[in-house]
């Protein structure tokens, strides 16, 4: 593991700060921000002053990049900044305990309240493409996924406007288009992703967790529950112009990047209504009704730990991974919701939550 600090452009944390880092904690979630949690054990008070004004006085952002190298190839867990300290003594061995906590880049969107700025005649992509751009000086790059449906305003009519921050304003438009924000971080340290587009459950499938395989086994724990009365169909209401009479429209879960992750998908026993989309025009409401089918169709969960020397491989949140050994029901394709990285001295391990939408594996075989 190596930690890098510093302002716009990090670099190496001196060797006493490496000794003194007893534990860290990296929490990456779908459609959500990741954050950390730094924790150092110091002896010697002067280090824990000098880590102190290192990690909070180096400017008005600290930026932390952490590292982790596994089998040669090396991977960034985490690029963010600091946003909280807390110093506690430790009593019994004298010793001074420093914990440092933070979030990724997106923290640095959300400083300033840019409301007001107009967009005339810029669709939601133009918009987030030119907002990210503001960051590029901390090796940010905008990965804008363009809607199926187009939505554009004519400058005469309506001229958009930028509201709250520039994090605010970006999820909102994301939420309109029944997309997720998140930023994740590159191959190389320094660089990162902007990402607005739909969550994708497609793609390449993790090497397979297996439960109870006797010496295949390379899960510490796995649980996982069924609920079929969690899965409801959202209905959106579309306005008719003429008779302003609003006309219900049942929205399906299925699309291109959500497909079935099993052979059986069990049929929803409700429906629920979404609100106010009756006063958005009909791009916009089947955006946020797509969206929402997505997320109540999961009607599956499963939560688990791991050893990350034993599975051979950094489990990936906001991917897909196979798992195997909990019947057929169960087994097949899952989606990692969230991932939880704990490292310490000689111990990489792994707390996971995945979701999935259907029974019955529809693959053959699952990597390994």
């Amino acid at each position: 593991m190596s930690l890098l600090i510093g302002t716009v452009v990090p670099k190496p944390a001196p060797k006493h700060l490496m000794d003194a880092l007893a534990s860290a904690q990296v929490q990456t979630s779908a459609g959500e921000a990741s954050g950390f949690q730094l924790s150092f054990s110091f002896s010697d008070k002067s280090y824990l002053d000098e880590a102190i004004v290192l990690l909070a006085g180096v400017g008005p952002i600290v930026r932390v990049i952490l590292t982790v190298s596994l089998n040669g190839s090396q991977e960034v867990v985490m690029d963010g900044v600091v946003t909280n300290h807390q110093v506690a003594p430790d009593m019994a061995t004298g010793q001074m305990n420093l914990t440092v906590s933070g979030s990724d880049l997106t923290a640095l969107m959300g400083l300033i309240d840019f409301t007001g700025i107009p967009y005339p005649a810029m669709p939601a992509e133009a918009q987030v493409a030119l907002i990210i751009a503001k960051y590029a000086m901390f090796g940010l790059a905008p990965m804008v996924i363009p809607r199926v449906f187009m939505d554009f305003t004519i400058p005469s009519k309506e001229i958009p406007t930028h509201q709250g921050t520039d994090l605010a304003h970006v999820k909102r438009l994301a939420q309109e288009a029944g997309y997720v924000f998140y930023l994740f971080p590159g191959s190389q340290p320094g660089n990162s992703f902007a990402y607005w587009g739909p969550e994708v459950k497609i793609g390449a499938v993790q090497p397979a967790l297996n439960v109870n395989m006797d010496q295949h086994t390379n899960v510490e724990s796995f649980s996982a529950s069924f609920d079929g009365d969690a899965k409801s169909i959202p209905v959106i209401f579309i306005q008719n112009e003429q008779t302003r009479a609003p006309i219900p429209i049942p929205i399906p879960d299925i699309s291109p990047l959500n497909p079935a992750l099993g052979r059986v998908k069990p049929i929803p026993v409700k429906y629920h209504k979404l609100t106010n989309t009756a006063n958005y025009n009909p791009v916009k409401a089947v955006g946020l009704g797509l969206g929402e089918a997505a997320r109540s169709a999961d009607v599956i969960s499963g939560n688990g730990s791991l050893d990350v020397l034993r599975y051979g491989h950094i489990l990936k949140a906001r991917s897909l991974v196979g798992v195997r050994g909990m019947g057929e029901a169960l087994n097949g394709t899952y989606f990692v919701k969230s991932v939880t990285h704990n490292i310490k001295r000689g111990e990489y391990k792994q707390d996971f939550s995945l979701t999935r939408n259907a029974l019955i594996s529809n693959r053959q075989a699952l990597p390994t």
